[in-house]
């Protein structure tokens, strides 16, 4: 099903390979992530199925560019849209299925509460963490995901992705290049389901852990709030909330956009911030922290899309 938003987009609807599932021309992304913020989608393609996905995808122009969305919690969509064409995994891909005692196996647009749920009630331990982790398998699995001391590689077993190629392809932990908030997942590549294990556990001692990670998240980070998650990453024998705190950027703001007073490491949108003033309030503290520290803070958010303008550029303060 093709659907044309009714927005100003610069291109018309250009012959795109025949979907089940539904493609939608010039939608807005801004609704769709955390921030709230961002331009539009040339093609926003929600498939029906792994089959859809990769016919489409074989089928589609290699020179269009293609990105996946999962719940846009730890991105800024550039106010100038999202060129291509932009994936996202609906209920059809928001499954986990228990494979044996210890294993299972997850659709890639099943949230990290949904995982950590069901690993709780097959008595799965090892996988809370996900529980405080506000995305979707196939986020947890390009971004080596983690928190409280473990990380997607820990209890990751093989995962199933659609290359950009439309071929489907199992990659295992060594094929991905993990590090810390990064794989070398192929570009284009779209992960539509990950293989978890854990070890034996009793449910209730692992709720009990997932309620002491959802009470420690909630007092520490704004969670109510229009956000994007950790805006950096923490650079070796740092903290990025430590040095940003340090480089007096507490509270800082740039229009509508704010570091939180309550962890200095996360951005808020206030009310109508556009993704410029968020990102370049993001370079302001990455240039205090170098030159307060010396330390080079580098993004964990991903920044996605295109800069709508010259001033936009230079509101950044970006190469061209």
């Amino acid at each position: 099903m093709v659907e044309t938003v009714g927005l100003e987009v610069s291109a018309v609807c250009y012959a795109l390979p025949p979907v089940r599932g539904k493609l939608t021309h010039g939608a807005p992304l801004a609704p769709l992530v955390w921030f709230k913020s961002g331009g539009a989608a040339e093609w926003l393609f929600e498939p029906a199925d792994v089959d859809d996905l990769a016919n489409f995808l074989f089928a589609l122009d290699p020179a269009t560019p293609v990105m996946g969305l999962g719940l846009g919690s730890n991105m800024i969509v550039r106010d100038g849209g999202v060129p291509g064409v932009v994936v996202r995994l609906g209920k059809a891909f928001a499954t986990v299925e228990q494979l044996d005692s210890i294993t299972l196996k997850c659709a890639g647009g099943a949230s990290g509460i949904l995982v950590s749920s069901k690993a709780r009630d097959a008595g799965i331990a090892g996988v809370e963490f996900l529980r405080s982790i506000p995305g979707t398998v196939g986020g947890f699995v390009r971004m080596n995901g983690g928190a409280y001391g473990r990380e997607t590689s820990d209890i990751l077993v093989e995962c199933e992705v659609v290359l950009r190629s439309g071929e489907r392809r199992t990659l295992h932990p060594a094929d991905l290049g993990y590090s810390y908030r990064h794989s070398e997942l192929p570009r284009g590549a779209i992960v539509v389901s990950a293989t978890l294990r854990g070890q034996p556990g009793d449910p209730t001692a692992i709720q009990a852990e997932m309620d002491r990670i959802a009470a420690a998240r909630e007092e520490s980070q704004p969670l109510r709030s229009k956000t994007g998650g950790s805006t950096f990453k923490n650079p070796r024998g740092h903290k990025a909330w430590a040095l940003i705190d340090a480089a007096g950027c507490r509270g800082l703001r740039r229009g509508d956009a704010q570091v939180s007073e309550k962890h200095c490491n996360f951005l808020l949108n206030l009310g109508n911030a556009a993704s410029a003033d968020i990102e370049a309030l993001g370079e302001e503290i990455r240039a205090r922290v170098k030159a307060q520290s010396g330390v080079a803070l580098e993004w964990e958010i991903q920044r996605v899309g295109m800069l709508a303008d010259s001033a936009e550029i230079e509101r950044i303060g970006v190469e061209k």
